[in-house]
């Protein structure tokens, strides 16, 4: 294919088992808060138990990238753990797509933890393809980046359709089958990898000693669950799922403050090491914020897509899980034009702070977008997608000015020792983003709030939260010092 052309082998295959995860994972998750909450054919849950399962999920992808992450560097390379990793999310979406409860809540189980080990190393693998740098490397990453939007793009359709018109537990397994797909070609092509992704010499010579702290963790983890399930089983804790994605929202917030507090007082930094960890605190915030809008798409925009959008075209009903497609088309269509803005612009280039600023207020304004439209839903009356489509450009105008820079930042902020524990704090920064919007979608369709009450809340506290952040731009600078 003409666009890996002067790119190394291995980048068409990290390419392809990339967009059949990303397939498998947003093909999923376009249908997944819709099968719980069908009333028919479906689980039939209720709208807060769906949208606390769903928080959980999302949530647990994010968080599982950090010991996915470990795992690879420590005991068993990238390559093994994304091979690992893609089997178990197949396994996961195959379980879904039986008919028994236990089934669901087991794939869901399964494609947290297969996640977690194929999402954060695929990407290193990429990197390792390019020992050299430069701009070489940048634009392999960028052809990557297209299989990710690619994969966004298909799978809800594919799977919405085979869900949504025929039967979900078929929408889940073709899901299965795409995964499988991607499996088998990164197997089938890994010798085009060359020793890229392999364990590394320093980590393979203390194995041992990893092994058995990392069976100790494992072990600790679950004595934990067991003494939860105990105490609830004895019922000495009434346990919820959700007061279980509660508490998970607690525990994210205080380990971030605990790890940042320890950072600050006991790491050993310069002064203007510590004003940079005071940033990154705050981009975790915002990071926050902005994912807890953001996911909003699989759950409570879903939601609307399905009871009060309509989706009539020619006489045909399309899919609610369809709309999920939107923002990878958008992604694919701005991204290269937010690329040249900020090149054209140069010295005028936003900086970290107001690109995040910029990104939030953008989100508040899709929301005040999508409120709007909603006012109109009533007495049984359904609006145009387009409003949905409008939400979902705002979005991802919002997305390309804050997420790039999220990392990028982190990785020029973090001092050296801590580079990799501060990039773990977005991963958890987009996990609780995830846990608050499934937190907030369970408020869709109650009698107490009505959607377009609901969204109008999320649209103020983005905007609020993007103005406060463009408010202190400036001293926000002045803590970073001259990092650009």
């Amino acid at each position: 294919m003409a666009i890996f052309r002067d790119q190394p082998k291995g980048l068409p295959v990290l390419f392809f088992t990339e967009m059949w995860e990303r397939f498998s994972y947003y093909g999923m998750r376009g249908i997944l808060i819709l099968y719980m909450t069908d009333q028919m054919t479906g689980l039939k849950m209720d709208t807060a138990t769906a949208a606390a399962i769903y928080g959980l999920y999302t949530a647990g992808v994010y968080l599982f990238a950090l010991p996915g992450g470990w795992i690879a560097d420590n005991l068993i390379g990238q390559r093994k753990a994304v091979f690992s990793g893609g089997v178990l999310i197949a396994l996961g979406l195959f379980s879904m797509s039986t008919p028994l409860l236990p089934g669901f809540y087991l794939g869901l189980i399964l494609i947290v933890l297969g996640t977690g080990l194929l999402k954060p190393n695929v990407s290193t693998i990429v990197g390792d393809l390019y020992p050299e740098g430069g701009a070489r490397r940048d634009a392999g990453f960028s052809i990557f980046y297209m299989g990710i939007n690619l994969g966004a793009f298909i799978g809800p359709l594919v799977t919405g359709y085979l869900g949504e018109n025929i039967d979900w537990h078929l929408g889940f397994a073709a899901a299965g089958v795409c995964m499988v797909l991607g499996v088998f070609q990164f197997k089938m092509h890994g010798k085009y990898l060359g020793e890229a992704g392999h364990l590394r010499e320093q980590a393979a010579a203390n194995l041992s000693q990893t092994k058995r702290n990392f069976y100790m963790g494992v072990g600790g983890v679950v004595l934990i669950a067991v003494i939860i399930y105990a105490l609830h089983t004895s019922a000495a804790i009434n346990l919820t799922l959700q007061g279980a994605a509660e508490a998970t929202g607690v525990v994210i917030i205080s380990l971030a403050v605990l790890f940042f507090s320890s950072v600050l007082l006991f790491g050993h930094l310069e002064t203007a090491e510590k004003k940079r960890v005071v940033v990154i605190f705050f981009l975790f915030i915002g990071a926050a914020l902005f994912w807890s809008g953001f996911e909003q798409a699989g759950s409570s925009m879903n939601l609307f897509a399905r009871d009060l959008t309509n989706r009539v075209i020619l006489g045909w009903e399309a899919p609610a899980s369809w709309l999920q497609s939107v923002n990878p088309i958008f992604i694919v269509l701005l991204a290269p034009v937010f690329g040249s803005l900020w090149l054209r612009l140069g010295q005028r280039e936003p900086s970290i702070p107001a690109k995040f600023g910029l990104g939030l207020v953008q989100l508040g304004g899709a929301f005040f977008v999508l409120a709007w439209g909603a006012s109109f839903a009533t007495d049984g009356s359904l609006v145009s997608p387009m409003w949905l489509i409008v939400t979902y450009f705002l979005q991802t105008t919002g997305e390309l000015c804050l997420s790039p820079v999220g990392l990028s930042s982190i990785t020029k902020l973090s001092p050296k020792k801590y580079v990799g524990q501060m990039m773990g704090t977005w991963f958890m920064g987009a996990a609780l983003g995830n846990l608050i919007a499934g937190l907030v979608a369970r408020q869709f369709g109650s009698a107490d709030l009505q959607p377009s009450d609901l969204f109008g809340y999320v649209a103020l506290i983005s905007v609020v939260s993007g103005i406060l952040f463009l408010i202190f731009t400036r001293g926000i600078k002045r803590l970073i010092g001259d990092v650009k």
